[in-house]
């Protein structure tokens, strides 16, 4: 057997299903040997950078170690963006790279480079392995090493020859599942104690909820706390409950920003924040304050790395979340939802000139068209603060923000990976025409693995985010931030995918949006729109504005 058989099996044997990448002679072994084993659909991207994007929303979705593969050289480095957004995120991503082989290293080989050091510093192991004998212990070892305590992403570079060695017939093992992180259970008793003698407060929630949501709110009707959510966490605590106030940080609501403005409740709880830039309205320093702060969280480094925490708790939330609800009931606490306050019907600022062709109104229009259960992967650009502040939280787990890295077109592979994770669930791309420009041919991946997405294309003919932010800034803006308008529809149109072009709200047509979503594949929605109201971003100007005085 192969060394590169020998990985592919112990892939298989732990329930990968798909492998993200482009095929390239350094990592052929692999694909050659793809030929026979069916049980791995190969997703061949138009971009390793989308194939990384791609593979993490698989592991967040389907909750698995998933997998990305790309050449030496120019392929690893595509795919260390990637790397570095799953590692943000927490998410078990296996990077194999190809290597030149270990004969040829030093010695200015085509494509050659020193991925590990490149690799290491947004990862959680990176290694080259050089002896065949070695590669599917040092898969395996990479592979649990992603799994276990806090998931993210490894890497493994391994050279041509390595690949193609005969190494018998080893033993493969399966990926063990991850062991769970229990929480100390004098700490969640100090905490419930602490909550229980402190009854007002606020909760905010952070994406590292996600999978607990049912527990953080009976947690929150025991305590009768509102909840804020950063932007990343928006679409986790669905919009009608009585004591949701909002987001809070970028983007982010008044209510929210009610319930941290100073003097205002005693008490904060953090769940599975890490307290970052666009979680904190930019580091505000009235969010922690004088309140009595307990934090949960699976990582520890996230305790009093800003802010300082009376009771950081540390394990799986999910843990920390159902002991403490059990200990509250132990101090005589109930479920209820009033008590509120400013939560409940929190609102939203009104959308200037409600019938106006405009980026809000355009935005709620479209979610009026789409299934409730829609998830929307947004990418990253002045229309994700509109959907952070404007569209409506329908059902759980709606939506996919990833502000904390920002990488531009990462909702476009993010929607595929969703798709594919969970093909029963209606994906829709909010993305804009800079965003599409980059990854926008990931459609045709798409295409070719039938996955019926919305690409939702908000195309203002400009880099919308640097404009508006530069504008407010510097009172002024460079030229080459706008661009040449190219219809995008009729680009799609040549691609054999159907598309339909939005030019004023009255082309909000049921019956065209119903033909996109009836496609078999996926279908392109452009909305042609240059909207010049300041996007509601928060205090992200402040904080740029404080640069360069």
């Amino acid at each position: 057997m192969k060394a590169a058989r020998a990985v592919l099996e112990f892939l298989k044997k732990s329930g990968v299903r798909h492998l993200f990448g482009i095929p390239a002679g350094s990592v052929n072994a692999f694909f050659d040997e793809l030929y026979e084993m069916p049980e791995i659909e190969t997703v061949v991207a138009k971009h390793e950078g989308a194939a990384s994007y791609m593979a993490a929303a698989y592991a967040k979705y389907a909750g698995q170690l998933s997998v990305a593969i790309g050449c030496s050289g120019p392929g690893g480095t595509n795919l260390v963006t990637g790397a570095a957004n799953a590692m943000r995120e927490h998410l078990p991503v296996l990077f194999l790279t190809g290597a030149v082989p270990v004969g040829t290293m030093g010695l200015n080989a085509s494509q050659e480079l020193d991925a590990v050091p490149v690799f290491k510093p947004v990862t959680k192991y990176s290694v080259l392995v050089k002896d065949a004998k070695e590669l599917l212990r040092e898969v395996v070892k990479a592979s649990q090493i992603a799994v276990s305590g806090v998931p993210g992403p490894v890497h493994v570079a391994i050279p041509i020859d390595v690949q193609h060695a005969e190494i018998g017939q080893p033993d493969i093992p399966a990926l063990p599942e991850r062991k769970p992180m229990i929480p100390d259970l004098e700490t969640i008793q100090a905490a419930a104690k602490a909550m229980a003698e402190r009854p007002d407060g606020c909760i905010l929630v952070g994406q590292g909820v996600r999978g607990s949501v049912e527990s953080l709110l009976e947690l929150a009707e025991m305590l009768r706390w509102p909840i804020m959510t950063t932007p990343q966490a928006k679409g986790y605590i669905p919009e009608d409950h009585p004591l949701l106030a909002g987001v809070f940080g970028f983007a982010g609501h008044e209510a929210a920003s009610n319930l941290i403005a100073e003097g205002a409740r005693q008490s904060l709880l953090i769940v599975g924040s890490s307290l970052g830039e666009t979680a904190t309205n930019n580091y505000n320093v009235q969010l922690v304050g004088d309140r009595y702060t307990i934090q949960l969280d699976f990582d520890q480094t996230v305790f009093n790395r800003k802010y300082e925490v009376d009771i950081p708790v540390l394990g799986d939330i999910h843990l920390s979340l159902l002991m403490l609800i059990e200990e509250l009931r132990v101090l005589g606490a109930s479920r209820g939802t009033e008590g509120g306050g400013e939560a409940g019907a929190f609102g939203r600022a009104a959308v200037k000139d409600a019938g106006a062709y405009n980026t809000a109104n355009a935005l709620r229009t479209l979610q009026t068209h789409l299934p409730v259960n829609t998830r929307y992967t947004v990418d990253i650009g002045e229309f994700m603060s509109y959907v952070i502040h404007y569209m409506h939280v329908l059902d759980t787990d709606s939506f996919n923000i990833n502000v904390h890295f920002g990488a531009m077109g990462s909702g476009i592979g993010s929607a595929i990976g969703s798709a594919l994770a969970e093909p029963d669930r209606p994906v829709a791309c909010i993305t804009g025409d800079g965003c599409f420009f980059m990854h926008g041919m990931e459609i045709l991946t798409a295409k070719e693995a039938k996955l019926p997405i919305l690409f939702v294309i908000m195309n203002n003919a400009r880099l919308g985010m640097v404009y508006h932010g530069h504008s407010l800034q510097f009172k002024r803006t460079h030229a080459s931030f706008e661009q040449e308008p190219v219809d995008i529809a009729q680009m799609a149109a040549a691609m054999g995918i159907p598309s339909y072009r939005v030019e004023a709200m009255d082309d909000f047509r049921e019956e065209a949006i119903d033909r996109l979503l009836a496609a078999n594949g996926p279908a392109v929605l452009e909305i042609a729109l240059k909207d010049n109201n300041t996007p509601p971003m928060g205090d992200r100007v402040k904080f740029l504005s404080s640069f360069g005085k």
